[in-house]
């Protein structure tokens, strides 16, 4: 009798770890479920001292970030200004030329942003732009439109989640240059775009087909190609758009930055920038798959690439915190064996989508060349 007892005690307790163990893996799960899927607002910052300037200058607090080398935007309630590379160091003190706006009073908490660019192409790059509307299945979603000379190849910018259109305006003028229209899109859960059914992001897995009706609607207005151009997770949406829509044959070229090739690879690097162990992971990808009828295996472009496979340049910064380079040089070594004409360009000390801003003239010069090769428009 008393062997039976212990025996029913002992697997009563077994089983009472078990549910506790299950219970604590689920809420962690969807803990991080919910970090993944659910739009929110980005909360507005301003971790970074302006320690004052002048119309040529401005200073700031010494910190990790005000002395990232770089053109950046530098943001604080009321105002912003557009700053370049470290000037100069002393006591604590980080100095940057000021391009464009004015300094912010000493004492002001900024935020320096990649997105060096705040407002309309109007606004901030002297363009002249339309408010256009694309229909989707959802509805209709607010884009900007950038004309340019060549009606034929129109450029369709994919920003990262949480962003905005405006992530693409560091891009456009030179696209503008090379006489190219762009099309710089919102899309599903976006300010002004509808949300989604349930609510979620899809991390690609839906977000592609109102890529697919910006592309429509550029053929509606005259393109016969278009080049999409995706930030972080609008390169899982632009990989989606190749492997899935109907519209990917009249893709003449990519641009990938720091884009999400392996959602896998992308969660593991956060779960060890947050402490988390990486074997949680599948766990995360499991209650996410379960909640908003996700196949993650479906977004590692090595292990499944798209149909289609236009001729991509991708950029990627090795200090990239958000989205690890190295999925994207897995996907450049695997690129050849996979009939895909890509290169790969990586820019040393970069941040996540700060290639742009750490080395703008390589940024620019690949990705000219990129385009006088691939669709032979004018540098």
């Amino acid at each position: 009798m008393a062997r039976r007892k212990i025996i029913r005690i002992t697997a009563a307790t077994l089983l009472s770890l078990l549910v506790l163990v299950t219970a604590a893996l689920g809420g962690i799960g969807w803990y991080y479920s919910d970090e993944l899927l659910v739009p929110a607002e980005v909360p507005q910052r301003y971790p970074e001292t302006s320690l004052g300037g002048d119309g040529d200058t401005v200073v700031l607090a010494e910190s990790r970030l005000s002395t990232l080398a770089g053109t950046f935007g530098l943001v604080w309630p009321g105002g912003s200004a557009k700053v370049g590379d470290v000037a100069a160091t002393r006591n604590g003190r980080i100095e940057r030329p000021l391009l464009e706006g004015t300094a912010p009073p000493e004492g002001t908490r900024v935020r320096i942003e990649t997105d060096v660019y705040e407002g309309d192409p109007r606004t901030t790059l002297g363009l002249t732009y339309s408010e256009v509307r694309v229909p989707g299945e959802l509805g209709e979603m607010p884009a900007w439109l950038v004309p340019a000379e060549n009606s034929d190849t129109w450029v369709v910018t994919v920003h990262g989640r949480g962003a905005s259109r405006e992530e693409a305006l560091r891009v456009v003028p030179q696209l503008h240059s090379a006489g190219l229209p762009v099309l710089l899109i919102t899309y599903r859960n976006d300010a002004g775009a509808p949300a989604s059914p349930d609510g979620f992001y899809h991390l690609g897995d839906t977000e592609w087909r109102d890529v697919e009706a910006a592309i429509r609607y550029a053929q509606g207005r005259g393109a016969r190609e278009v080049v999409l151009y995706g930030w972080s997770m609008g390169g899982a949406i632009v990989g989606q758009t190749l492997a899935r829509s109907g519209t990917a044959a009249a893709v003449s070229g990519v641009v990938l930055d720091s884009p999400v090739t392996s959602w896998s690879k992308t969660l593991d690097l956060q779960a060890r920038n947050r402490g988390v162990p990486t074997w949680l992971t599948p766990v995360a990808e499991l209650v996410s798959g379960w909640r908003a009828d996700l196949d993650f295996d479906r977004f590692d472009l090595v292990r499944n690439p798209p149909a289609v496979k236009p001729p991509t340049l991708v950029f990627h910064g090795t200090a990239d915190g958000t989205v690890p380079a190295q999925s994207s040089r897995d996907l450049a070594a695997a690129a050849g064996g996979l009939g895909w004409p890509l290169r790969y360009v990586e820019i040393p000390g970069a941040d996540h989508t700060s290639g742009w801003n750490v080395a703008p003239d390589t940024y620019r010069r690949e990705l000219g060349d990129f385009l006088t090769s691939t669709i032979g428009v004018r540098r």
